[in-house]
């Protein structure tokens, strides 16, 4: 029989680049339908509940309604819960040609920065549009030699008004995959915890802080000041199910039974057989060894999303209710598996005061980490918040550099095509 695989196939060569670069501002239509279809008291709380979040300006009306904010307000990361595909539907005869099959098929890939930027809060009631498109794709050398491609996604949020609520950038690198095996870095597992490093962590969850009600003055603030530290874990089956209870399920279309049944029929690959034979989701290897292990990975692991999600949290538990949470990235370097316990640490490492048409905006700038129980960073990222001063008032809510979903998306790519 004749072997008519696409020679492309799993190797990284100029045609797929091309194809590649081909998909530049071509909306990408969202798989499913968002977990939250508008901002709600329940879904708010699901979701902070989810990361060990009681932050009463998410979870208590009463509270919240004293706050500049004037009532409950999502935390930052909720808007991975919402978006309602903004994509042109029907999709256009050249998109679909442009869009068919995947120019790096056959390649290993793995999320390897993720970036926000928030402009405005969500309240109770909103409704979030999204759009998704790549914006770029660089070739460059990978951090441990040979060719990789790296490909960046945006995901453009707007309200129900149209007003521009955030951005999420996703950077993912695509390398060959015998490359990739002979780079593959030794997995450390965890061993059982012994009764003293309990109490450690349990001493670190009663020692948490949150600054809350009581302003933070940009004028406090010095370079070196250390971020109140965080934990969380040892991480558990039950934390993953309690994540996705506020989170959704993201990747396989949420349902049960017949309707997992029905989104099988359609999409079989996303269900692979379990040990009984029984067609199961791709993502339960966020939760079932065996699937990990079949994957070639000793267990189960977290998803880059959550700890994303913890890094919001040390972040806006430091700045405090009055403050503003406006940029924060990311990267993903190692595995946080089931069992590892994660500490959240950061420190200013610079404050600017930036003029502005509206005034004076007092910008502090943070490296925040994750760290396992080993003493490694998994998950290092940076985020710029802004306090109220007082010289210059209470916190100015950042502009965006677009006012609508199209001119956010232009204005990315010619950002990055500058870069």
């Amino acid at each position: 029989m004749t072997d008519v695989r696409d020679p492309d196939y799993g190797v990284l060569s100029d045609a797929s680049f091309e194809r590649s670069r081909a998909r530049i501002g071509v909306p990408i239509r969202l798989p499913n339908m968002p977990h939250n279809l508008e901002v709600s008291r329940d879904g708010i709380r699901h979701f902070a509940y989810g990361y060990g979040d009681d932050n009463p300006l998410y979870c208590d009306a009463e509270y919240a309604a004293g706050t500049r904010w004037g009532g409950v307000v999502a935390p930052p990361a909720f808007l991975y819960t919402m978006g309602e595909d903004a994509s042109p539907s029907p999709m256009p005869p050249e998109n679909k040609a442009v869009l068919k099959g995947d120019p790096f098929a056959g390649l290993g890939s793995y999320q390897a920065v993720m970036e926000f930027e928030w402009w405005r809060p969500l309240s109770l009631g909103d409704r979030l549009d999204c759009l998704r498109a790549q914006v770029g794709v660089v070739d460059k050398r990978s951090e441990f030699g040979g060719r990789s491609a790296h490909v960046t996604h945006d995901f453009i949020y707007a309200d129900q008004a149209g007003r521009l609520h955030a951005i999420r950038r996703g950077t993912w690198v695509n390398a060959e995959r015998s490359a990739s095996k002979e780079r593959r870095k030794e997995h450390e597992l965890p061993e059982p915890y012994t009764a003293e490093q309990l109490a450690e962590i349990d001493a670190a969850y009663a020692a948490e802080t949150r600054r809350g009600a009581e302003p933070r003055w940009f004028e406090d603030v010095e370079v070196g000041d250390v971020v109140d530290r965080k934990v969380k874990g040892p991480l558990t089956t039950t934390d993953m199910v309690v994540w996705h209870l506020g989170w959704g399920m993201q990747l396989t279309p949420p349902g049960s039974f017949r309707l997992a049944w029905k989104v099988r029929q359609k999409a079989p690959g996303l269900y692979p057989p379990n040990s009984l034979n029984v067609p199961d989701t791709v993502q339960r290897l966020h939760w079932e060894p065996a699937r990990a292990q079949e994957l070639g990975l000793p267990t189960s692991y977290d998803y880059g999303g959550l700890r994303e999600t913890w890094l919001t949290h040390l972040v806006t538990d430091w700045m405090g209710d009055d403050a503003w949470l406006w940029k924060m990235s990311c990267q993903h370097r190692r595995f946080n598996f089931m069992g590892d316990t994660s500490w959240l640490t950061g420190e200013v490492t610079d404050k600017r005061q930036v003029d502005s048409a509206d005034g004076v905006r007092c910008e502090v700038h943070l490296d925040i980490r994750v760290t396992n129980q080993r003493g490694t960073v998994t998950s290092p990222g940076t985020a710029v918040v802004l306090l109220p001063s007082r010289e210059h008032g209470s916190v100015m809510l950042p502009k965006p550099p677009a006012g609508s979903i199209a001119g956010m998306l232009a204005y990315e790519i010619e950002r990055l095509r500058d870069a």
